[in-house]
């Protein structure tokens, strides 16, 4: 790796909406059914009590969640830094604190970007979803206790993989439960095999884009992050996985937890790869987890994911229609508020049903004519029947990059034009674009004067190549920021807004400061199976280092029973599990505790031998020299302008 200079950051602060934000703004509080305040009502129902601004604090004292400063909210009317929409949604996700759904069923709603369900069985109290944070997941659970009374956790369920579903289990289960496996959890079938694939071994890259996604690291206000559309943020605090002891595996399953009978129907391949839904009879409440919530949702979210099935996603809600159709007196998801009444929710149903069906059908059949997928994006309008409904807005996803995301499931990045094929790689695109529109004063000549028209998209995309042909030009940095700013300003999608507004900060001020990531928890490592660690250190491995060395390693484990034959051969890092290889390098035996506690980095690998904990047989060096190539995966790395370390 090599270091290159680094600018002097400007550190402009933000701006006034401009004249053409102000407009579309007002154009939008003429369209939309801003008389309508049913879901305020329904946001503040059945509530019993909160925490104070919802304000968690961990063992240190370090607030890990926190409302208090999201109170420029408590004005009614939208400034013009927001857009009128965003702004209605941003005020309905403050309602925070205990609420009761139906006698039997409460929530706990913003404690987190998640909500956490309680539902009370014959002895105790079934966990749906444990938040984000075990901080958090202690602290909703201390809320439920203070006004229900202390009942035992008899299970847990995770709704789905997405870590803010299950990230604060260790906060529900107690060790004693957690050791003797006396609470259940529950699970869709495939549960680890996709917490796994989407939250750890792509971890490093998925988290740096969040930043761009929930915007946590700019300033709360009407001209900084007002919300991120499911709600205010991603929580931080203590974060832990705990494997499932029970998998639904079909629709239709049914289990009997603590006297209460929950009918299942799985939902795969929709919001998240594994995901389920339920229906339980005797509070008559349906809860369709993330896949009908108060806004369009993400196919393909800015930090990153496997494309989700638009088409899968209608199925999935239409099979809920038939299945519980009219049944429902109450509907909770795990994200926003509840409805209630059977006409309400079986419409909220059908119109979710058919707005993923429309993105659907609709960018398949202009792909069909040959349309791209910008082009797709330019084109498509959601029917006034879906577009005037609040709960199918774009919040979070948007139906602008939601087809762009169908077009990759289809066809991939690729529009099929060779000019795209293989295009040069951004800086010395940048530099060539520069040259041919005639220099860096000539591009921020015209695009001044296309700010003051509201021409926003091009000029970021002018400005951009001249940031990264040249990015020590404060002019254009600075321009770029105040582009991005106006598009942050504009857009009703919280996740758009967020994405410009931190592109614009960090132009201004660059990359934030940030802690040194921690060592992944013990608890997360010890759900892991073995296979799947191997899979974690493949991707560290520097090819270009590893070229010519062929390392051969066996390891056993006392507490597991498993064996495994780890090769480091051209450059790729391969493991045969059951087997030992006769001409190993060296060979390990150790528990596999042992090797989590090394990751997790409570103990080295060194004294581990010399505590008699690990043995070893051959060259035990040649395992130093495999983790000598292994890449350490910077928390950040720059994404609004040139990389100022060279990767290889």
């Amino acid at each position: 790796m090599t270091q290159t200079g680094n600018a002097e950051a400007p550190r402009e602060t933000p701006k006034d909406a401009s004249a053409p934000v102000v407009a579309q703004h007002a154009a939008t509080l003429k369209a939309l059914p801003f008389s309508d305040t049913r879901d305020f009502d329904e946001a503040a129902r059945g509530f019993l009590g909160t925490v104070e601004n919802a304000r968690i604090a961990n063992a240190q004292g370090r607030v890990v969640w926190s409302l208090e400063p999201y109170g420029f909210l408590s004005v009614a009317e939208s400034p013009a830094t927001v857009d009128p929409s965003l702004w209605r949604q941003s005020r309905l996700n403050m309602n925070h604190g205990l609420f009761e759904v139906v006698p039997g069923v409460y929530q706990v709603r913003g404690l987190d970007i998640a909500n956490m369900t309680l539902i009370e069985g014959d002895s105790g109290v079934i966990v749906v979803d444990t938040l984000t944070s075990i901080e958090g997941a202690r602290a909703a659970m201390a809320l439920y206790f203070q006004h229900r009374g202390q009942r035992p956790v008899v299970a847990v369920i995770f709704t789905h993989t997405h870590t803010d579903h299950w990230g604060g289990a260790r906060g529900v289960i107690d060790d004693g439960a957690l050791a003797d496996g006396s609470v259940p959890i529950i699970a869709p079938n495939l549960f680890m095999e996709h917490a796994v694939s989407e939250n750890i071994i792509a971890g490093p890259a998925m988290l740096r884009r969040a930043q761009y996604q929930f915007g946590p690291l700019l300033t709360k206000g009407a001209r900084g992050q007002v919300d991120c559309g499911l709600g205010k943020s991603m929580a931080t605090g203590s974060v832990a996985l705990l494997r499932p002891t029970d998998l639904i595996m079909a629709t239709g399953d049914i289990r009997s937890i603590d006297g209460v009978e929950f009918e299942f129907q799985m939902a795969p391949n929709s919001e998240a790869p594994a995901e389920m839904h339920f229906f339980i009879p005797r509070y008559k409440l349906l809860n369709l987890a993330e896949n009908c919530t108060h806004n369009f949702h993400n196919l393909l979210p800015f930090r990153g994911a496997d494309v989700r099935d638009a088409l899968a996603w209608s199925k999935y809600l239409g099979e809920a229609l038939q299945m519980w159709g009219g049944k429902a007196d109450a509907m909770c998801g795990q994200h926003h508020w509840p409805v209630w009444g059977h006409q309400r929710i079986d419409t909220m149903i059908r119109q979710q049903r058919d707005l993923y069906k429309f993105a659907h059908d609709q960018t398949i059949r202009l792909m069909n004519h040959g349309l791209t997928a910008t082009e797709i994006a330019e084109t498509i309008k959601l029917p006034a029947s879906l577009d005037g409904a609040w709960h199918a807005r774009g919040y979070y996803g948007h139906i602008r990059h939601n087809v762009k995301a169908i077009y990759q499931k289809y066809l991939g990045w690729y529009d099929a034009n060779p000019v795209n094929l293989d295009p040069l790689p951004p800086v010395e695109a940048g530099k060539k674009y520069v040259e041919y529109m005639g220099g860096a004063d000539a591009i921020l000549a015209r695009a001044a004067k296309d700010f003051a028209k509201g021409e926003f998209r091009f000029i970021a995309q002018a400005l951009s190549h001249l940031v990264f042909a040249d990015p020590d030009n404060q002019a254009a940095r600075a321009l770029l920021a105040d582009t991005l700013e106006q598009l942050g300003y504009a857009a009703e999608s919280a996740t758009w807004r967020n994405a410009y507004l931190f592109g614009a900060q960090e132009l201004r001020q660059g990359m934030p400061k940030v802690p040194a990531r921690a060592a992944m928890p013990r608890e997360t490592l010890a759900a892991l199976r073995t296979e799947q660690l191997w899979d974690v250190l493949g991707v560290r491995l520097n090819g270009p280092k590893a070229e010519g060395k062929h390392i051969v390693l066996n390891w056993s484990f006392t507490d597991t029973g498993e064996t495994f034959v780890l090769t480091l051969e051209n450059c790729a890092l391969t493991y045969v599990a059951g087997a030992q290889a006769a001409t190993a390098d060296a060979g390990f035996t150790l528990p596999r505790g042992t090797l989590d506690e090394v990751i997790a980095k409570l103990t080295t690998f060194q004294d581990a031998v010399g505590s008699g904990a690990i043995k070893f047989t051959g060259n035990p060096m040649r395992l130093g020299e495999l983790m000598a190539l292994m890449d350490e995966f910077p928390r950040m790395f720059e994404i609004v302008e040139p990389k100022r370390v060279a990767v290889s």
